[in-house]
């Protein structure tokens, strides 16, 4: 569900607006709460907002540290490519125009990566990005070893950084927020509201006021969700260097 931030949002809203009346109902059978027990609720409600606060606060730092990660190897794996699209031209012409397509291609799929929201043709991303860094590392070796020369060395060596920055952005890409920071922060929230239902003064169906935190919080958490899902939300890293690197590698 944590994939799909707007279906998140209505659960969460819905979750903490009927945890709100729960509390409500309790305290209807429990009778009315005495001065001393309000004071007492009042400090417990106080502090586990606080907690909810400090806890939203570092989750959201997390998401965005890690939404920053992403656009950072984004930006290293334009690079590695564009390097070693670049080396390629100090090899012989028939091995550097086979790289040079190679690469191209391989832009083409690790744009396509990053723009794609269906699982079933990111699953053909993945599988046909594989196949051609085999075929670009086949080219490299092959080239190497046939000539081992300083200029084979220095395009094994860059193809490698080719490879290994898909690798980090992949890494990046799967290292999301815990399960158990989202289950922390959701029983936090659904406390908060039953004890807000059960200390309200009247029936939080018919005050406006209880629509407020249940929102604010729904809305939050959505954000977060937006920030943290990397190909299933709005919020997502674009390819912005990929892209120039695809216009200008197309152009020479």
């Amino acid at each position: 569900m944590i994939d799909y931030p707007s279906i998140f949002f209505v659960f969460c809203f819905v979750t903490l607006y009927l945890s709100a009346r729960a509390g409500w109902y309790f305290r209807q059978i429990g009778g009315p709460i005495e001065h001393e027990e309000r004071a007492d609720l009042t400090i417990v409600v106080t502090a586990a907002l606080t907690l909810l606060g400090l806890i939203i606060g570092f989750t959201f730092s997390m998401a965005v540290t890690r939404y920053d990660q992403g656009k950072d190897y984004e930006a290293t794996e334009a690079n590695a490519i564009g390097t070693e699209y670049a080396r390629a031209g100090l090899m012989p012409v028939a091995e550097a125009t086979r790289i040079r397509k190679l690469l191209r291609k391989y832009v083409e799929q690790r744009i396509s990566y990053y723009t794609t929201r269906n699982p079933k043709v990111l699953q053909e991303i993945t599988a046909n990005t594989a196949s051609l860094q085999s075929e670009l590392w086949s080219a490299a070796a092959n080239s190497s070893l046939a000539s081992p020369t300083p200029i084979a060395a220095l395009v094994v060596s860059g193809m490698n950084d080719v490879l290994n920055s898909e690798g980090y952005t992949q890494a990046a890409w799967w290292n999301r927020l815990p399960v158990l920071a989202w289950a922390l922060m959701l029983t936090i929230s659904i406390l908060c509201e039953h004890l807000l239902g059960y200390t309200a003064r009247r029936d939080v169906g018919r005050s406006r006021r209880r629509f407020a935190l249940p929102l604010i919080v729904s809305i939050t958490f959505f954000l977060i969700a937006e920030i943290d899902s990397p190909n299933g939300g709005i919020v997502r890293v674009q390819p912005l260097n990929l892209e120039r690197l695809l216009s200008s590698i197309r152009g020479a």
